[in-house]
Protein backbone atom coordinates (compact mmCIF):
# COMPACT_ATOMS: atom_id res chain seq x y z
CA UNK A 1 0.00 0.00 0.00
CA UNK A 2 1.15 3.55 -0.71
CA UNK A 3 0.62 7.02 1.06
CA UNK A 4 -0.20 10.30 -0.02
CA UNK A 5 0.76 13.77 1.43
CA UNK A 6 -2.38 15.03 2.69
CA UNK A 7 -3.94 11.49 3.52
CA UNK A 8 -5.30 10.55 6.79
CA UNK A 9 -4.21 7.54 8.72
CA UNK A 10 -5.24 6.05 12.40
CA UNK A 11 -2.53 4.89 13.83
CA UNK A 12 -2.79 0.58 14.83
CA UNK A 13 0.53 0.05 16.71
CA UNK A 14 3.90 1.12 17.14
CA UNK A 15 7.00 -0.56 18.56
CA UNK A 16 8.43 2.65 19.89
CA UNK A 17 7.85 2.05 23.55
CA UNK A 18 8.51 6.34 24.65
CA UNK A 19 5.40 7.62 22.41
CA UNK A 20 2.03 8.99 23.43
CA UNK A 21 0.43 7.97 20.78
CA UNK A 22 -2.38 5.37 21.13
CA UNK A 23 -4.00 3.23 18.72
CA UNK A 24 -6.49 4.79 16.91
CA UNK A 25 -5.07 7.96 17.39
CA UNK A 26 -5.26 10.27 13.91
CA UNK A 27 -2.97 12.06 11.72
CA UNK A 28 -1.87 13.34 7.95
CA UNK A 29 0.79 11.88 6.16
CA UNK A 30 3.51 14.44 5.26
CA UNK A 31 5.82 12.15 3.38
CA UNK A 32 6.18 8.40 2.29
CA UNK A 33 9.36 6.44 1.32
CA UNK A 34 8.42 2.89 -0.47
CA UNK A 35 11.95 1.66 -0.44
CA UNK A 36 12.50 2.29 3.53
CA UNK A 37 8.81 1.76 4.10
CA UNK A 38 9.10 5.18 6.50
CA UNK A 39 5.61 7.19 7.12
CA UNK A 40 6.52 10.41 8.42
CA UNK A 41 3.12 11.65 10.16
CA UNK A 42 1.93 15.26 11.37
CA UNK A 43 -0.21 13.85 14.52
CA UNK A 44 -3.16 15.12 15.75
CA UNK A 45 -1.92 15.35 18.71
CA UNK A 46 1.22 17.27 18.29
CA UNK A 47 3.49 14.73 17.72
CA UNK A 48 5.68 13.82 14.41
CA UNK A 49 6.48 10.53 15.17
CA UNK A 50 7.81 8.28 11.73
CA UNK A 51 6.48 4.78 11.95
CA UNK A 52 8.46 1.75 10.55
CA UNK A 53 6.19 0.11 8.37
CA UNK A 54 8.51 -2.66 7.53
CA UNK A 55 9.24 -2.84 11.26
CA UNK A 56 6.06 -3.88 12.26
CA UNK A 57 4.26 -0.33 13.02
CA UNK A 58 0.74 -0.25 11.59
CA UNK A 59 -1.80 2.53 10.75
CA UNK A 60 -5.30 2.39 8.72
CA UNK A 61 -6.70 4.84 6.26
CA UNK A 62 -9.06 7.07 8.30
CA UNK A 63 -12.84 5.79 7.16
CA UNK A 64 -14.06 9.26 4.92
CA UNK A 65 -11.18 11.14 5.75
CA UNK A 66 -9.92 13.21 2.60
CA UNK A 67 -6.42 14.85 1.77
CA UNK A 68 -5.74 18.01 2.74
CA UNK A 69 -5.63 19.07 -0.44
CA UNK A 70 -9.30 17.91 -1.03
CA UNK A 71 -10.67 19.30 2.41
CA UNK A 72 -9.79 22.68 1.71
CA UNK A 73 -12.63 22.55 -1.08
CA UNK A 74 -14.87 21.33 2.03
CA UNK A 75 -13.72 24.55 3.99
CA UNK A 76 -14.25 26.99 1.25
CA UNK A 77 -18.19 25.19 1.47
CA UNK A 78 -18.68 26.28 4.46
CA UNK A 79 -16.61 29.64 4.41
CA UNK A 80 -18.86 30.61 1.32
CA UNK A 81 -22.30 29.46 3.14
CA UNK A 82 -21.09 31.46 6.44
CA UNK A 83 -20.63 34.88 3.97
CA UNK A 84 -24.50 34.28 2.69
CA UNK A 85 -25.63 33.58 5.98
CA UNK A 86 -23.46 36.91 7.29
CA UNK A 87 -24.49 39.72 4.53
CA UNK A 88 -28.20 38.54 5.56
CA UNK A 89 -27.51 39.18 8.93
CA UNK A 90 -25.90 42.39 8.42
CA UNK A 91 -28.64 43.10 6.53
CA UNK A 92 -31.75 42.62 9.33
CA UNK A 93 -28.58 44.69 11.31
CA UNK A 94 -28.85 47.88 9.00
CA UNK A 95 -33.26 47.99 8.21
CA UNK A 96 -33.06 48.22 12.35
CA UNK A 97 -30.27 50.65 12.58
CA UNK A 98 -30.03 52.68 9.23
CA UNK A 99 -32.85 51.95 7.63
CA UNK A 100 -36.96 51.96 8.15
CA UNK A 101 -37.29 50.64 11.34
CA UNK A 102 -34.31 52.87 12.72
CA UNK A 103 -35.13 55.78 15.10
CA UNK A 104 -32.94 58.62 15.32
CA UNK A 105 -30.22 60.51 13.69
CA UNK A 106 -29.33 57.17 10.76
CA UNK A 107 -26.08 59.87 9.45
CA UNK A 108 -24.33 60.11 12.85
CA UNK A 109 -25.69 56.39 13.33
CA UNK A 110 -23.40 55.01 10.06
CA UNK A 111 -20.37 57.65 10.77
CA UNK A 112 -20.13 56.33 14.29
CA UNK A 113 -20.15 52.80 13.52
CA UNK A 114 -17.54 53.81 10.97
CA UNK A 115 -15.64 55.21 13.35
CA UNK A 116 -15.79 52.41 15.42
CA UNK A 117 -14.35 50.03 13.15
CA UNK A 118 -11.13 51.96 12.08
CA UNK A 119 -10.35 52.33 16.18
CA UNK A 120 -11.34 48.71 16.60
CA UNK A 121 -13.69 50.13 19.41
CA UNK A 122 -14.69 47.01 21.29
CA UNK A 123 -18.69 48.74 22.00
CA UNK A 124 -19.30 49.03 18.39
CA UNK A 125 -17.99 45.52 17.49
CA UNK A 126 -20.09 43.83 20.06
CA UNK A 127 -22.86 45.72 18.74
CA UNK A 128 -22.53 44.05 14.94
CA UNK A 129 -23.25 40.51 14.05
CA UNK A 130 -21.20 38.01 15.05
CA UNK A 131 -20.69 34.10 14.97
CA UNK A 132 -20.57 32.39 18.09
CA UNK A 133 -17.27 30.32 17.55
CA UNK A 134 -17.77 28.45 20.78
CA UNK A 135 -22.02 27.51 19.82
CA UNK A 136 -21.53 23.47 18.59
CA UNK A 137 -24.88 22.46 18.45
CA UNK A 138 -25.43 24.04 14.47
CA UNK A 139 -22.22 21.98 13.21
CA UNK A 140 -23.45 19.04 11.86
CA UNK A 141 -26.66 20.87 10.48
CA UNK A 142 -24.75 23.25 8.91
CA UNK A 143 -22.27 20.66 7.31
CA UNK A 144 -24.70 18.70 6.26
CA UNK A 145 -26.21 21.36 4.11
CA UNK A 146 -23.58 23.01 2.71
CA UNK A 147 -20.35 20.24 2.51
CA UNK A 148 -19.99 19.16 -1.24
CA UNK A 149 -22.13 15.81 -2.35
CA UNK A 150 -18.53 13.82 -2.40
CA UNK A 151 -17.57 15.21 1.21
CA UNK A 152 -16.68 12.49 4.20
CA UNK A 153 -20.09 11.60 6.17
CA UNK A 154 -19.95 14.10 9.27
CA UNK A 155 -19.63 11.12 11.58
CA UNK A 156 -16.47 10.37 10.23
CA UNK A 157 -14.43 13.52 11.26
CA UNK A 158 -11.97 14.13 13.75
CA UNK A 159 -12.60 16.69 16.39
CA UNK A 160 -9.99 18.72 14.80
CA UNK A 161 -11.87 18.81 10.99
CA UNK A 162 -15.34 19.32 12.78
CA UNK A 163 -13.83 22.93 14.61
CA UNK A 164 -12.40 23.50 11.21
CA UNK A 165 -16.11 23.81 9.23
CA UNK A 166 -17.55 26.20 12.29
CA UNK A 167 -14.60 28.45 12.15
CA UNK A 168 -14.66 28.83 8.29
CA UNK A 169 -18.54 29.09 8.58
CA UNK A 170 -17.70 31.62 11.24
CA UNK A 171 -14.59 33.48 9.06
CA UNK A 172 -16.74 33.84 6.53
CA UNK A 173 -19.96 35.18 8.28
CA UNK A 174 -17.78 37.81 10.08
CA UNK A 175 -15.85 38.59 7.35
CA UNK A 176 -19.07 39.44 5.17
CA UNK A 177 -21.18 40.91 7.70
CA UNK A 178 -18.81 43.20 8.47
CA UNK A 179 -18.19 44.33 4.97
CA UNK A 180 -21.67 45.10 4.60
CA UNK A 181 -22.23 46.77 7.74
CA UNK A 182 -19.60 48.98 6.48
CA UNK A 183 -21.10 49.32 3.00
CA UNK A 184 -24.45 50.17 4.02
CA UNK A 185 -22.83 52.85 6.30
CA UNK A 186 -21.29 54.56 3.46
CA UNK A 187 -24.23 54.09 1.43
CA UNK A 188 -26.41 56.49 4.24
CA UNK A 189 -23.13 58.80 4.20
CA UNK A 190 -22.55 59.34 0.60
CA UNK A 191 -25.04 62.04 -1.18
CA UNK A 192 -25.15 60.22 -3.63
CA UNK A 193 -25.88 56.81 -2.22
CA UNK A 194 -22.11 55.58 -3.31
CA UNK A 195 -21.01 52.74 -1.11
CA UNK A 196 -17.21 53.14 -2.49
CA UNK A 197 -14.57 53.43 0.46
CA UNK A 198 -14.00 57.47 0.35
CA UNK A 199 -11.39 57.08 3.31
CA UNK A 200 -8.81 58.20 0.76
CA UNK A 201 -9.98 61.78 0.44
CA UNK A 202 -10.61 62.37 4.26
CA UNK A 203 -9.40 65.86 5.32
CA UNK A 204 -6.61 64.36 7.54
CA UNK A 205 -5.35 62.48 4.56
CA UNK A 206 -5.61 64.55 1.60
CA UNK A 207 -1.66 65.17 0.48
CA UNK A 208 -0.62 68.03 -2.41
CA UNK A 209 -0.76 66.06 -5.74
CA UNK A 210 -4.21 64.81 -4.42
CA UNK A 211 -7.80 64.60 -4.70
CA UNK A 212 -9.55 65.85 -2.36
CA UNK A 213 -13.38 67.11 -1.54
CA UNK A 214 -12.97 71.43 -0.99
CA UNK A 215 -15.75 73.84 0.80
CA UNK A 216 -14.73 76.48 3.57
CA UNK A 217 -16.02 76.96 7.10
CA UNK A 218 -18.49 79.42 4.76
CA UNK A 219 -20.08 76.49 2.95
CA UNK A 220 -21.87 75.23 6.35
CA UNK A 221 -25.56 75.85 6.48
CA UNK A 222 -28.25 74.16 8.66
CA UNK A 223 -30.68 71.70 6.64
CA UNK A 224 -34.31 71.55 7.29
CA UNK A 225 -33.97 69.15 10.22
CA UNK A 226 -31.73 71.81 11.51
CA UNK A 227 -28.23 69.91 10.93
CA UNK A 228 -25.51 71.58 10.23
CA UNK A 229 -24.34 70.55 6.76
CA UNK A 230 -22.31 71.23 3.73
CA UNK A 231 -24.84 72.13 0.83
CA UNK A 232 -22.44 71.21 -1.92
CA UNK A 233 -18.54 70.07 -1.81
CA UNK A 234 -16.11 69.96 -4.83
CA UNK A 235 -14.19 67.44 -6.38
CA UNK A 236 -10.61 68.87 -6.89
CA UNK A 237 -6.81 68.03 -6.65
CA UNK A 238 -5.06 70.16 -4.13
CA UNK A 239 -1.97 71.91 -5.65
CA UNK A 240 -0.72 74.52 -3.14
CA UNK A 241 -1.65 76.33 0.24
CA UNK A 242 -2.33 80.02 0.88
CA UNK A 243 -2.13 81.09 4.72
CA UNK A 244 -2.93 77.84 5.37
CA UNK A 245 -5.97 77.99 3.37
CA UNK A 246 -6.38 74.67 0.12
CA UNK A 247 -5.64 75.89 -3.45
CA UNK A 248 -6.91 72.98 -6.02
CA UNK A 249 -7.69 72.88 -9.86
CA UNK A 250 -11.27 71.06 -10.84
CA UNK A 251 -12.85 70.03 -14.03
CA UNK A 252 -14.86 72.07 -16.18
CA UNK A 253 -17.87 70.18 -14.76
CA UNK A 254 -16.95 70.97 -11.04
CA UNK A 255 -15.94 74.75 -12.06
CA UNK A 256 -19.18 75.23 -13.43
CA UNK A 257 -20.92 73.78 -10.64
CA UNK A 258 -18.79 76.52 -8.55
CA UNK A 259 -20.17 79.39 -10.44
CA UNK A 260 -23.33 78.22 -10.10
CA UNK A 261 -22.92 77.28 -6.26
CA UNK A 262 -21.96 81.53 -6.13
CA UNK A 263 -25.06 82.41 -7.36
CA UNK A 264 -27.06 80.12 -5.32
CA UNK A 265 -25.63 82.14 -2.71
CA UNK A 266 -26.48 85.38 -4.38
CA UNK A 267 -29.77 84.62 -4.51
CA UNK A 268 -30.12 83.43 -1.48
CA UNK A 269 -28.49 86.40 0.14
CA UNK A 270 -31.12 88.62 -2.16
CA UNK A 271 -34.11 86.95 -0.07
CA UNK A 272 -32.67 87.44 3.16
CA UNK A 273 -32.54 91.12 2.24
CA UNK A 274 -35.90 91.51 0.93
CA UNK A 275 -37.39 89.99 3.97
CA UNK A 276 -35.13 92.10 6.05
CA UNK A 277 -37.30 94.93 4.18
CA UNK A 278 -34.16 96.23 1.86
CA UNK A 279 -35.61 98.34 -0.82
CA UNK A 280 -36.11 96.14 -4.34
CA UNK A 281 -33.83 99.53 -6.27
CA UNK A 282 -31.18 98.74 -3.26
CA UNK A 283 -31.01 95.04 -3.46
CA UNK A 284 -28.26 94.41 -6.27
CA UNK A 285 -25.82 97.14 -5.43
CA UNK A 286 -26.49 95.22 -1.58
CA UNK A 287 -25.93 91.86 -2.93
CA UNK A 288 -22.60 92.74 -5.04
CA UNK A 289 -21.00 94.56 -2.22
CA UNK A 290 -21.21 91.12 -0.50
CA UNK A 291 -20.50 88.44 -3.38
CA UNK A 292 -18.90 88.81 -6.33
CA UNK A 293 -20.47 88.04 -9.98
CA UNK A 294 -19.28 85.15 -11.70
CA UNK A 295 -20.17 83.81 -15.34
CA UNK A 296 -18.11 82.01 -17.70
CA UNK A 297 -17.53 83.70 -20.97
CA UNK A 298 -16.34 80.85 -23.50
CA UNK A 299 -13.87 78.66 -21.65
CA UNK A 300 -13.24 81.48 -19.41
CA UNK A 301 -14.36 82.28 -15.47
CA UNK A 302 -15.29 85.92 -15.13
CA UNK A 303 -15.01 87.11 -11.61
CA UNK A 304 -16.45 90.42 -11.45
CA UNK A 305 -15.70 91.90 -7.24
CA UNK A 306 -15.49 95.67 -8.32
CA UNK A 307 -18.08 96.54 -5.48
CA UNK A 308 -17.27 94.43 -3.35
CA UNK A 309 -13.64 95.77 -2.90
CA UNK A 310 -14.42 99.00 -4.11
CA UNK A 311 -12.15 99.03 -7.00
CA UNK A 312 -13.18 99.21 -10.64
CA UNK A 313 -10.43 97.37 -12.01
CA UNK A 314 -11.30 94.17 -9.46
CA UNK A 315 -11.97 92.15 -12.45
CA UNK A 316 -10.56 88.72 -12.87
CA UNK A 317 -10.38 85.96 -15.38
CA UNK A 318 -9.98 82.28 -15.09
CA UNK A 319 -8.56 80.45 -18.09
CA UNK A 320 -7.98 76.61 -17.92
CA UNK A 321 -4.63 75.42 -17.77
CA UNK A 322 -3.47 73.49 -20.95
CA UNK A 323 -4.69 70.36 -19.53
CA UNK A 324 -8.70 72.12 -19.06
CA UNK A 325 -7.79 72.48 -15.11
CA UNK A 326 -9.42 75.49 -13.56
CA UNK A 327 -7.85 77.02 -10.44
CA UNK A 328 -11.29 79.29 -9.19
CA UNK A 329 -10.54 81.61 -7.05
CA UNK A 330 -7.65 79.60 -5.34
CA UNK A 331 -5.68 82.44 -3.60
CA UNK A 332 -9.02 84.39 -2.73
CA UNK A 333 -11.84 82.03 -1.15
CA UNK A 334 -10.87 80.16 2.14
CA UNK A 335 -10.82 77.14 0.84
CA UNK A 336 -10.58 73.49 3.17
CA UNK A 337 -10.60 70.04 2.38
CA UNK A 338 -14.16 68.22 3.88
CA UNK A 339 -15.39 65.69 4.96
CA UNK A 340 -16.72 63.75 1.85
CA UNK A 341 -19.78 62.55 4.03
CA UNK A 342 -20.97 66.52 5.48
CA UNK A 343 -21.69 67.09 1.94
CA UNK A 344 -24.93 67.03 0.55
CA UNK A 345 -23.93 67.28 -2.60
CA UNK A 346 -20.68 66.64 -4.43
CA UNK A 347 -19.68 68.14 -7.54
CA UNK A 348 -17.56 66.14 -9.75
CA UNK A 349 -16.66 62.46 -9.41
CA UNK A 350 -14.19 61.20 -6.62
CA UNK A 351 -11.23 59.26 -8.15
CA UNK A 352 -10.77 55.61 -6.67
CA UNK A 353 -7.17 55.28 -4.40
CA UNK A 354 -5.65 53.43 -7.95
CA UNK A 355 -6.25 56.61 -10.09
CA UNK A 356 -6.11 59.22 -7.73
CA UNK A 357 -2.45 60.58 -8.53
CA UNK A 358 -4.72 61.71 -12.01
CA UNK A 359 -7.60 62.96 -10.17
CA UNK A 360 -8.44 66.68 -10.23
CA UNK A 361 -10.89 68.53 -8.02
CA UNK A 362 -12.58 72.11 -7.35
CA UNK A 363 -14.35 74.39 -4.45
CA UNK A 364 -15.61 77.26 -3.88
CA UNK A 365 -15.94 80.96 -2.37
CA UNK A 366 -15.95 84.09 0.06
CA UNK A 367 -13.24 86.38 2.20
CA UNK A 368 -11.63 87.89 -0.71
CA UNK A 369 -7.65 88.24 -0.73
CA UNK A 370 -4.99 89.44 -2.12
CA UNK A 371 -3.06 87.20 -4.02
CA UNK A 372 0.71 86.11 -2.78
CA UNK A 373 3.66 88.42 -4.00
Amino acid sequence: MTYQPGDRVALEHTADPHTLLRPGDGGTVRRYDPQTRVLDVAWDNGSRLSLLLGEGDRVRPLAGAWPDRDWERVLDALRCAGETAGRDAATRWAQHILGGRADGDMAATARHVLAGLDDIDPPILDGLPTADRYFLADDSDRYAEHAPPDAPAWETLTARRCDQTRWAWCDGYDAAAHAEVVRRCRMVLHPDGDDRDLSHVYPDRVRLGGPGVFAGDWAWAPNDAGDMRIPVGFVGTLIDTWNGWAVFCCARDVAEAIVADQQNHRDRLRRHLAAEGIPEADLDRRVDESLGRMWFDGDVIVVDDTRVQNDPDAIDHIPPTFDGQYVVMGWCWTWIAVHPYDCDRIAGTIPDPATANTSSGSSRRHHPGPEPT
